[in-house]
């Protein structure tokens, strides 16, 4: 007769089954967290690359800060074109100008009805207005250039009896051709010198026999440097003298031309506005042909007019021997790098040179600015730029990368997500 089995050896014993089912519960949780954790790392966006900077290009010029020879009186500031200011005085007040209202009569004429060099433009006949004009002028004292009726005179030959012996009456020729009337040139005039960031000058007309046209030294010279990238201008305003068909020689009132490198710009004079000189003069610095600008305002003796030249010239003499090259930056020089999380950093190099001519006391400053960039990066890409700030001017020297950036691995991701 078979034994029948208990039914307690039959089964497992409840509290093992138990424990092994809660063991195998906990271990398939495990491996879902732990499967689940590296989908989530696998998943999630890798971080940005970002620029970061290694070398700071922050730095003044050291050397002899001794004052230029400022005048007394007035307001004067020099400096190089394309560098900025070395200097300033007497503040950076709106006063009258002058004459020196021409170089923005002779740029705006120029921009609009510009000349190659060597050509003489369109030519103008002189009708009996303008004779009536010139009477005017002459007869209130002004500056003039003699026309007749029926004179014809070319846009180069008005720019020069403009520039030159400082015609007020062919401003307003001018004026009225290039506008079709003088309150509309006056408008043209104002509004570009709002373009050109010339905050304290104001015109009331063309030629500045108005007292209401003001100006700075500091934007007299913003001004002039830009009227100086016209070759004409350029070529006009250097010339001691020159020849026209009824006014015969005239010469040129800057008395400093063509003496000690001086190769323009312009002079102005009015009882309220005095001796007025914007001046402009080549100089060799190490091997390298640069441009001095500067302006005297307000001059006021005996003698206003040469008393500006002769404060000017002191300006330039002094500071000519206080010019030096200043390298800042070369080609291809490390400024910063882009660090990687999961691997080396990447140098971010230079792509120009910038050798600027300065003086002591110079401040250079800098700033990096990072583009916006992705997970990875192409060898030779544009990674952001260093803005230099010198003497009030701006220069961008874009970074490229030296090197390239891939994703990073699976193991790298599942460590460090």
């Amino acid at each position: 007769m078979m034994r029948r089995r208990s039914s307690l050896s039959a089964r497992p014993d409840g509290r093992g089954g138990r424990l092994v089912r809660t063991v195998a519960v906990v271990l398939a949780v495990a491996v879902l967290l732990v499967v689940g954790l590296g989908v989530v790392r696998v998943l999630q966006p890798v971080p940005r690359l970002r620029l970061v900077a290694t070398t700071s290009l922050t730095f003044t010029v050291r050397g002899d800060r001794a004052a230029l020879p400022w005048p007394a009186t007035g307001e004067a500031a020099v400096g190089v074109d394309g560098v900025g200011l070395a200097g300033a005085s007497g503040g950076d007040r709106p006063v009258g100008i002058g004459s020196l209202a021409k170089i923005m009569t002779a740029y705006l004429v120029l921009r609009a009805h510009p000349l190659p060099p060597g050509a003489s433009g369109p030519l103008l006949t002189m009708t009996a207005a303008d004779v009536l004009l010139y009477r005017a002028d002459r007869a209130s004292g002004q500056s003039t250039v003699p026309v007749v009726a029926g004179e014809q005179l070319s846009e180069y030959q008005l720019l020069v009896g403009l520039l030159l012996p400082s015609g007020n009456n062919l401003a307003t020729t001018l004026a009225q051709w290039d506008a079709g009337s003088l309150p509309a040139f006056v408008a043209q005039m104002n509004a570009t010198a709002h373009q050109l960031g010339l905050t304290g000058t104001h015109y009331q007309d063309a030629s500045g026999a108005d007292p209401g046209t003001v100006s700075t030294a500091r934007d007299e010279i913003r001004l002039a440097e830009a009227a100086m990238g016209s070759a004409v201008f350029r070529q006009i305003v250097a010339l001691p003298q020159a020849t026209l068909p009824v006014a015969g020689t005239v010469y040129n009132v800057n008395a400093l031309v063509t003496h000690d490198g001086v190769i323009g710009v312009k002079t102005g004079y009015t009882a309220q506005a005095g001796g007025c000189l914007v001046f402009a003069a080549t100089r060799d610095v190490g091997g390298r042909a640069v441009l001095v600008v500067g302006a005297v305002l307000g001059q006021q003796s005996l003698r206003p007019l040469p008393a500006a030249l002769r404060a000017s010239l002191r300006l330039l003499d002094a500071l000519t021997p206080r010019l030096e090259t200043v390298p800042v930056v070369g080609v291809a020089a490390r400024l910063a790098e882009v660090p990687v999380p999961w691997g080396t950093a990447v140098a971010a190099l230079s792509t120009r040179a910038v050798t600027v001519v300065g003086w002591a006391g110079l401040a250079v400053r800098a700033r990096l600015v990072g583009d916006r960039l992705g997970a990875t990066l192409a060898r030779g890409r544009v990674v952001g730029r260093e803005q230099l700030t010198i003497a009030g001017r701006r220069f961008t020297i874009p970074l490229v990368s030296a090197g390239a950036v891939a994703r990073p691995g699976l193991r790298w991701r599942l460590l460090h997500g």
